[in-house]
């Protein structure tokens, strides 16, 4: 996620390759990011932080603790650390840098091709000018959302940050079912594919809700609905809600 907000930066024209360092403990890594994007990489991460208005924190939860020992007392009251770790919570992260202004986001990996949804907040520290910075280089991945309430953040990622894996599952499950009903696999996929993203389009554009636009393609008696009669004894809308349920509870229990 870290290399997709890079890369987004740079095609949106928001810094200059040179303006930008990057710090990782791969040598292979640091070298391919040097090669692929023209910024500046090195092992220290208190090297990298040097002068830079925005900090990115995108490293593994379970090197955070690591990271912030590292890097704690460390910013200069001019910067802001943006932090993309999930599970981590604002008072935690500004615990451990000793830090006051820290954004906290929540990205999803559609991110890497430009398409993603990304929910953030930001402590009372960080300013205006500041906080429009770190929405233009969230908004350079797709679309960006700020909330008041870091309570949205958990909850954002119960529904977008792992929505499309839920997607994909139904991606997944409808190929599997048009295959077992004699479809070749490679036709399949695109019929579902482009099905997916034509429903998703045509729910932005038409300005409709989802549920008028489903009662508009069900006739009665017919092949739709016989569909979603299988759906509705499975208790579809109830496992959705079940799951999303279970993804918030352990967002909660990460943080």
């Amino acid at each position: 996620m870290g290399e997709a907000m890079l890369a987004a930066v740079l095609e949106d024209g928001l810094a200059k390759p040179e303006a930008i360092w990057v710090s990782d403990v791969s040598l292979a890594r640091r070298r391919a990011l040097v090669q692929q994007y023209g910024v500046a990489a090195m092992v220290s991460n208190r090297e990298a932080i040097s002068d830079k208005e925005i900090v990115v924190l995108a490293v593994k939860p379970q090197n955070l603790a690591e990271v912030m020992a590292e890097l704690g007392g460390k910013l200069e009251p001019g910067q802001v650390a943006l932090s993309i770790v999930a599970g981590a919570r604002i008072d935690t992260l500004a615990r451990g840098l000793k830090h006051g202004a820290v954004a906290r986001a929540m990205p999803n990996t559609p991110a890497q091709i430009g398409e993603g949804m990304t929910v953030w907040t930001a402590t009372p520290q960080v300013t205006e000018e500041q906080k429009g910075l770190v929405g233009a280089i969230l908004g350079a991945m797709g679309v960006e959302v700020y909330v008041d309430d870091e309570k949205y953040i958990d909850m954002a990622t119960a529904v977008s940050g792992s929505g499309p894996a839920y997607f994909f599952l139904m991606v997944e499950s409808l190929i599997e079912a048009a295959v077992a009903i004699g479809l070749p696999r490679d036709m399949a996929r695109k019929l579902v594919l482009q099905t997916m993203l034509g429903s998703g389009r045509l729910i932005q554009k038409s300005g409709e809700e989802p549920a008028e636009l489903r009662k508009k393609v069900t006739s009665p008696g017919g092949t739709t609905a016989r569909a979603i009669e299988q759906f509705e004894k499975g208790q579809f809308t109830e496992l959705v809600k079940r799951a999303v349920r279970a993804a918030y509870d352990k967002a909660r229990e990460l943080g």
